[in-house]
């Protein structure tokens, strides 16, 4: 068995997005914006219904996937791999915050590196610790079917250049999708790397990408 689409879906938006707080392993909750974009993107991509629907444990994430397997009625398992990056001493704070208390950090932060004062998770462990859980998840997916992996912006964006064979230092090339948006992958006919992109930062009103989803 294995899946014949990946669909990364960001969870709907909190109020710590909404203010610039990095989030981390923080269980924050859907904010009524955030509500409102599980029900949109539930909406679009409930059909075809997903053979299976598999979400990060914390709540925002766990939240926006119940809406999909409800609308869908798609079975909904969680997996706590999928969590977002731990942010450790940053976490809970607005990047101003950050910039103001360690600026020499956050300044090379910014450009990519992993300043010790941080206390971080590794951003290469993030990304294969998450697509080792989807890559799991694939293989318990009929041929053919439809996997919707719902998770967090950082996270989901390191799996997703890990899937795509990409090196840790090419990472940068992929940015976070906006919440309640989602990217599309498929099997690579070539094998290496075993899936490409077909669609990134899909928004639930972007009609010729989400009728991909069901002709593509």
């Amino acid at each position: 068995m294995s899946a014949g689409r990946l669909v990364l879906l960001r969870h709907g938006r909190t109020a710590w997005n909404d203010t610039g707080r990095l989030q981390g392993r923080s269980d924050v909750p859907l904010d009524d914006v955030g509500q409102r974009q599980a029900v949109a993107a539930a909406a679009t991509l409930r059909d075809p219904a997903p053979a299976l629907v598999l979400s990060s444990d914390l709540r925002r994430a766990h939240d926006t996937a119940r809406v999909l397997a409800h609308a869908s009625g798609a079975p909904l398992r969680t997996d706590p791999r999928l969590r977002e990056r731990d942010f450790g001493a940053w976490e809970g704070l607005t990047g101003d915050r950050i910039a103001a208390t360690w600026p020499d950090a956050y300044a090379a932060w910014r450009r990519g590196d992993e300043p010790v004062e941080m206390a971080a998770e590794a951003r290469a462990a993030v990304g294969h610790r998450v697509a080792a859980a989807v890559t799991d998840a694939v293989g318990c997916v009929a041929d053919g079917g439809t996997l919707v992996v719902v998770g967090h912006g950082g996270a989901l964006s390191t799996a997703m250049a890990a899937l795509l064979g990409m090196t840790p230092g090419e990472w940068f090339g992929v940015y976070a999708m906006g919440n309640g948006r989602w990217s599309v992958l498929e099997p690579n006919p070539r094998r290496e790397p075993a899936w490409r992109l077909r669609r990134h930062d899909v928004a639930p009103d972007a009609g010729a990408a989400c009728s991909d989803l069901a002709t593509g």
